[in-house]
């Protein structure tokens, strides 16, 4: 049997605490978000290596339990950016997340 890739395998009960993890991140390291299309969005971070230790670490978990998510974690120029990507039809996941983080 093929998983469904387009589920969350988090358990409910874990799912508050994770959100809590993300709402952390974007409070203290987030400096910017962009929709650059409707499958991507762009977390401008602060350029610290403790942030991008910690983006790395909660885009691998989140990534466990929902895999249809693609996370790109990127250093240059003086800049530290994540990306997260969905394929179409997971849209509304994006805007959700966009959402928390504009309210930082």
């Amino acid at each position: 049997m093929t998983p469904d890739i387009s589920a969350c395998t988090l358990p409910t009960a874990e799912r508050p605490l994770r959100v809590a993890e993300f709402d952390t991140l974007f409070a203290e390291a987030v400096r910017g978000v962009r929709r650059e299309s409707p499958e991507r969005l762009r977390f401008e971070l602060a350029h610290e290596p403790g942030y991008a230790a910690r983006a790395a670490h909660l885009a691998v978990r989140e990534h466990g339990c929902c895999s249809f998510f693609t996370f790109t974690l990127t250093v240059a120029d003086g800049g530290l950016t994540l990306d997260a990507t969905v394929p179409p039809g997971h849209e509304d996941v994006l805007d959700a997340i966009e959402a928390r983080a504009a309210g930082r």
